[in-house]
Order: structure tokens, then sequence, then C-alpha cells
């Protein structure tokens, strides 16, 4: 345990395993240092960001200021159509760690690495994580804050103590946070500058704050200090890492330093160009902004029977921006830190927002839904003598697991439903590309293929069926599936072979009236 930085280490038995590991790999083939033809192995650098639509000036938003993510972003490939598989923080983050789209309802809840410990023996033997199988070929693996799902990647209730089970036992040589005067992480997760956090205030707290504070008044920046710390003593050791580094912001509360909110210019921030509900369109297929809701001493109530008020909702966007600028901010730290240390010339970097957010979209304000505010969130890599470049070919987030195992020469030896992105990340404008993402949730199959997203809800209250052309609709506004027989039956063939069993095939009835 490192008092000086209020951090803690893996459990004892982990340290113990890790030791084991260590006395086993002394030699430079095992620990990966040299890969396969002599080149020197790349370490990696993921860095998670919760909640990030592709709300960032390198995805052509006008009003953002996000210098530090568009400097990475022009040496990088930016991949503008990129798409989660579950909308919810954890469900996606454990998609993405495994490759794989769900199987199970459980699949699709925050919960389910706790939820998978209870299976069967015979279902887990997989690695659990990309991690783990970067561990295994001998790279030393550090995680800092909420790569999982829980913020410092123990599993514990919101107003528990900290427990000493890890959601990824295999895959951490180290798993680290700071959870400074907040004391845990869930604490430090929901929390405010004062050391108060929402759990222990009942949700009777603001969703947004601007206080006068240095970045290391909330936890990010605690997180980028600790981070710069352990890729300082990451330079000295003589083997390859997986640094992964999970960042809270923009997750509500929008909690930021007042500095980031004065970049913006409130009166000037633009409303949702979609404000609207979509057209053709059952409620049930969107929801009533809950987790937004929950934040008790909110200035108004978000609900799908009508919209913020304009200040209101400029307000929230202005929390939202200034969240992401302080995210920008601390990003900037680490990757700069890796550059002062040189280690950028041989590090992969992986920037992924875990889904995207309704800012009063839709009149949604949140998650939760199969629409493109929701499913859509960031991709950046950037690889060292790869030149930067946009990709406008849809992916899927479940590609970065083999993406990443090629990249850095490690064997495939497990199945995985992703495609390796190598291909593009070589020439972005390539033809050969299937464009195809699978997503679920909400009782819903989603697949976007081309300019076109079908969605499928397995429900009584009709349309079961949404399409859209976002060719002409960019924003989704009108579901066009009645009018378009033909696309509809020839999308439904491909969104049926992505049924992985997860919801069963019955026939819906329309709701009496």
């Amino acid at each position: 345990m490192k008092t000086g930085y209020g951090y803690v280490k893996a459990s004892g038995v982990t340290i113990i395993l890790s030791s084991i590991f260590f006395a086993i790999c002394m030699n430079d083939h095992a620990y990966g240092q040299v890969a396969a033809g002599g080149k020197k192995q790349y370490n990696v650098l993921f860095l998670f960001v919760d909640d990030l639509r592709p709300e960032l000036g390198c995805y052509g938003s006008k009003t953002v200021y996000s210098p530090n993510i568009d400097r990475l972003a022009s040496a990088s490939v930016v991949f503008k159509n990129q798409f989660v598989t579950v909308p919810t923080c954890g469900a996606s983050r454990v998609s993405i760690l495994t490759g794989m789209r769900p199987r199970k309802k459980d699949d699709l809840s925050n919960d389910v690495l706790e939820l998978r410990r209870a299976y069967p023996k015979s279902n887990v033997e997989a690695p659990e994580s990309l991690i783990e199988q970067f561990r295994k070929s001998g790279y030393y693996t550090v995680g800092i804050g909420k790569i999982s799902h829980s913020p410092d990647g123990y599993i514990y209730k919101y107003k528990a103590p900290r427990s000493n089970i890890l959601e990824l036992p295999r895959s951490w040589n180290e798993m680290l946070f700071n959870p400074g005067i907040w004391q845990t992480g869930w604490n430090a997760f929901f929390g405010y500058a004062d050391g108060t956090n929402r759990n222990t205030q009942d949700y009777n707290v603001k969703p947004y704050e601007k206080a006068d504070v240095a970045d290391e008044a909330y936890p990010d920046g605690l997180t980028a200090g600790l981070a710069i710390t352990k890729l300082q003593e990451l330079s000295e050791k003589q083997r390859p890492f997986f640094l992964a580094v999970g960042f809270f912001k923009p997750h509500l509360p929008f909690n930021a330093p007042k500095k980031y909110w004065d970049l913006y210019d409130e009166s000037k921030i633009p409303l949702s160009p979609s404000p609207h509900l979509p057209q053709n369109v059952h409620p049930k297929s969107l929801h009533g902004s809950n987790e937004f809701n929950s934040f008790k001493a909110g200035d108004e109530k978000a609900s799908l029977a009508h919209s913020l008020s304009g200040p209101y909702a400029r307000k929230i966007r202005h929390a939202y921006l200034a969240s992401v600028s302080y995210i920008d901010e601390q990003i900037g730290k680490v990757v700069n830190e890796l550059k002062r240390l040189g280690m950028d010339k041989n590090t992969i970097i992986v920037l992924w927002g875990d889904h995207g957010w309704h800012l009063g979209d839709d009149r949604v304000w949140g998650k939760h839904t199969l629409s493109e505010w929701s499913l859509r969130s960031p991709l950046i890599i950037k690889v060292p003598g790869f030149d930067g470049a946009v990709c406008d070919k849809v992916v899927s987030s479940i590609d970065v697991y083999p993406t990443l195992m090629e990249l850095c020469g490690l064997g495939m030896n497990v199945h995985t439903d992703g495609t390796s992105l190598l291909p593009l990340l070589k020439k972005p404008g390539q033809r050969k590309w299937s464009n195809i993402a699978y997503s679920y949730f909400n009782k819903g199959i989603t697949v976007r293929k081309d300019n076109y997203r079908i969605s499928k809800y397995f429900r009584e209250e009709e349309p079961h069926i949404e399409l859209y052309d976002y060719s002409k609709d960019p924003f989704g506004r009108v579901n066009i599936a009645k009018e378009n027989p033909d696309i509809v039956n020839r999308l439904m063939v491909l969104l049926e072979k992505g049924n992985t069993g997860l919801y069963t095939t019955q026939q819906t009835t329309k709701q009496e009236d």
C-alpha cells in the first residue's frame, strides 16, 4: 500500500500470485519484450471515459473545447462510426473487454461481472478479459479508476465499505485508485468538491457543480496524477505494460472546476437539433430520464411529455461540456507525460467512450436507448508509425480486442465476436469492410448497416420495428419502416443473425385500447 497517494493495491492474494508469475517469467520472451521478428513489443495505454458521446472537436463539434483529445486524434485513426453493444456502463465495458456481444440478460446489467461469479465453472473457462490475455503474455497490467464497472475495480454496493473482491481478479498485476476525501470509490464517483457525495446525501444534490477549485479537488484530477506516477514507474521496468486509466466524467453529476465552465458562454451553447419525440416511434423505445431525475435538487425534472426549459437545458449542456473539457485536460496530462518519458514512440493509445448520452435529444437526458445518441461513442486509436486519419466505416466496440492482440503480435487463442480493425488502421477508406454493428437493450436488438439502422423490439407496444436512413435523416427524427417494407425485409435478415439467443422469437400482439 502506498499511503503517499492514498491508493490501494489489489488484494494480498493477487500480489502473491503476481510474484509467482514474476518468477516464472524471467526471460525476455516470457516478458514479451521482444515480439516475433525481433521488434520491441508495443505498450498499451487504454483511456476509458464514462458517458462520453462524440462531443469533441475531432468529431466535428463546433462548441466543445477539447484541444488535448483533438491533438491526440490528429495523430490517430478516428473512428467516426463506432457503436457500443450495450448502452449502459458495466455491460458495455464487459463487452469491449471480452470482445463478445451479450448472450444472457445478465449481460445487459451493470452488475454482469458480479452475476457471472455464480455461473458454472465451465462457462468461465475463457479469459475474463483481453487484459488477462496481455498479462498471460508477459505484460505488466495496471488498472487505475473505472475500467470494468466499479469505480475502483472492486465489487461492493454504493453505500458499503470497499470489499477485497476484484471484478477482474485474473487481469491485474495492480488495481489502483485514489479515493481522496471521499474514502471509497463509489463515494468518489458521485463526489462533490466539499467531500460530500450523492450516496450519503440521499440524492438530495444537484446534477452539476461549478466549484472554484483545482483539478485535484475532484477524483479525476487525482486519477490523472496517479497515472502519471505509475507511468514514471513503468518507464523503469524492462517489461511491456498495459495501463488502463478510467475517468469518471462526464458521467453524472456533471461536476467540474469553475475554470472549465468559464471556457463557455452559456447563452451561445446550442440546444438539441432533435428536441422532440421521433415520429412513428412508441415512447417505450425511450425513457423518462430516471437517472438524471434521481438528483433531487435539480432545477427541473425531465420528461417525455415535455422538454426542459431552454435556460435549464443550456445549463445542463454547459455542465456536460465543462466536464468534457475537464477530462480533456486530464487526458492531456497523461499523454504528455507518456511523451515526456519517451514512451509514446512505442505505445499504442486507445481512447474510448463507453457509450453516448442524450442531452435533451428526443427529450431524453441519459443513455439506455437503442438510438445513435446512446450507442455512438468516440474510438480513437494511435499506433506508432501509423498516419493520422478519419475512418467513416461502421465498427463495433467488440472489434478492439482482436485489434490489440494483432497489433501486439499476441496469439488469439479465444473466440470473440469482433473483427480486427488493423486493415482500417492501415487503410481507413478501404472498401472491403462489413459495416455492421449490433446493439442490445430495452427488449430490443438493433443493427447499424451502412447508413441504415433497423431495430426490433420484443414487446406488445407497436411499432415493433424502427428504420432510419441517416444519409437523409442524420438525427433519426422519423421512423420510416412502414413506408419501406423492402428495406426492412432485407435488413431484418441481418438483424436476426445478430440475435445471440438473448431474445426468443415470439409473436407480439397489439396492445388493447
